[in-house]
Order: structure tokens, then C-alpha cells, then sequence
């Protein structure tokens, strides 16, 4: 609820400032709040933990949109987007830099007993819950691969 009640101070504060790119990207956080409170199921509230995620996909949706746009020579929507991902962002914990990653999925490789790039289901699954929110899983899963390629 601290997520909704943020993002409504902060709209309102870009809504004076009339700043564009601010209040693209805390639309749509609030609009992506509202559908989850009212998915069946949901109960009218979000747990932190699942705000956490709700802002992930979001900032992964525009990731790829960003992507693609690049690719296509589409430099106006390409900055926007970038705009709106550093405003989501903003709102997520902060991520875990390269070193502090390796060393997280080196003490689950070693609890989960992995010894192969075969067991990488093992670690991911432990991996994705501890370091939820702090780094994304596509990351975790190029390191994990990595290191668990040096063990053979």
C-alpha cells in the first residue's frame, strides 16, 4: 500500500511540475496497481513482495520495447522509454552490482549442491527467491551459468 500512496504523491508533484516523462511512468505504476488490486483473487491489496514484481514486469516490458525500437531506428520512442524505466526504477530496491551476485549464487550453488550447468534448475529456483527484487533473472541466470560451468 506505501507503493500506491508513493507514486499518488509523487504524481501529483509532476503534475504540477508538468513533467511528461515522469507522469507517463507513474501512470502506468498506477495503473498496473489498480488491475492487480482488482485481479480476481487479489483481495483489494498488494504485499510488498508483489509490488516488487508488479514494477519488474513493468520495467521488463519497456526493456524490451526499448529494445526493439533501437533496433528500428526509432530513437523518439526509444527515449521515451528509457524516460519511463528510470522512473519505475526508481521505486524498485536497489539492484546488486556483478560482484555481490556472484558471490550470493556462490554460497546457493554450495548449499543446493550443484556441480553442473545440468543443475540449473536447482539453483535458480533457491536463487530467484532469495534475490528477488535485488537482481534480474535473467542475470542471475547468466552468472549462475557461468559459475556452475567453472565447477566442471
Amino acid at each position: 500500500m506505501a507503493l500506491e500512496q508513493n507514486v499518488m504523491a509523487q504524481l501529483k508533484t509532476a503534475m504540477l511540475a508538468k513533467d511528461e516523462a515522469a507522469l507517463r511512468g507513474l501512470r502506468a505504476i498506477k495503473a498496473a496497481i489498480i488491475l492487480a488490486k482488482t485481479a480476481e483473487g487479489a483481495g483489494g491489496e498488494l504485499k510488498e513482495a508483489d509490488e516488487v514484481k508488479l514494477l519488474q514486469k513493468l520495467v521488463k516490458q519497456r526493456k524490451d520495447s526499448l529494445e526493439i525500437y533501437q533496433q528500428q531506428g526509432r530513437a523518439d520512442l526509444a527515449k521515451k522509454e528509457e524516460e519511463e524505466i528510470a522512473i519505475i526504477e526508481k521505486f524498485l530496491p536497489s539492484q546488486m552490482d556483478e560482484a555481490a551476485l556472484k558471490a550470493a549464487l556462490t554460497k546457493i550453488i554450495a548449499e543446493t549442491g550443484a556441480t553442473s550447468p545440468a543443475d540449473i534448475g536447482k539453483v535458480m529456483g533457491v536463487a530467484t527467491k532469495q534475490l528477488a527484487g535485488q537482481a534480474d533473472g535473467k542475470t542471475i541466470n547468466a552468472v549462475a551459468r557461468e559459475l556452475l560451468s567453472k565447477q566442471e
